[in-house]
């Protein structure tokens, strides 16, 4: 009669599972590090480094309100047109201006 062992099983056996559980547990509800390095010398603050990670699932970081990368132009597509789109809008507003300032001066029209 074999009894069942209380030892865990080997690193190679059923990590892959456990793992993938571990992985899924912490994308769906989310996990926050948290640390301050603070170094001084006679009572002189000189340097204060805060740490944070957040690791969490996209769902489960825009539910807590967390989408920064949504408006960051090297991450989002829709970022960089909005960006472009504004930069071109204040580009004709100055040269409006400066077509205000030179009355006898016209711009060539522009291309269709």
């Amino acid at each position: 009669m074999t009894t069942p062992s209380r030892l865990p099983e080997p690193y190679g056996q059923a990590s892959g599972a456990n793992l993938a559980d571990i992985l899924e547990r912490v994308l769906d509800k989310g996990i926050v590090i948290a640390g301050d390095i603070r170094i001084n010398l006679l009572d002189i603050e000189l340097l204060t480094v805060k740490l944070r990670l957040i690791v969490a699932s996209v769902d489960k970081a825009k539910e807590m309100g967390i989408d920064w990368w949504e408006s960051d132009p090297a991450l989002s597509s829709r970022a960089r047109r909005d960006e472009l789109a504004r930069e071109n809008a204040e580009l004709r507003e100055r040269l409006a201006r400066l077509e205000e300032l030179e009355p006898g001066r016209r711009a060539p029209k522009e291309a269709p």
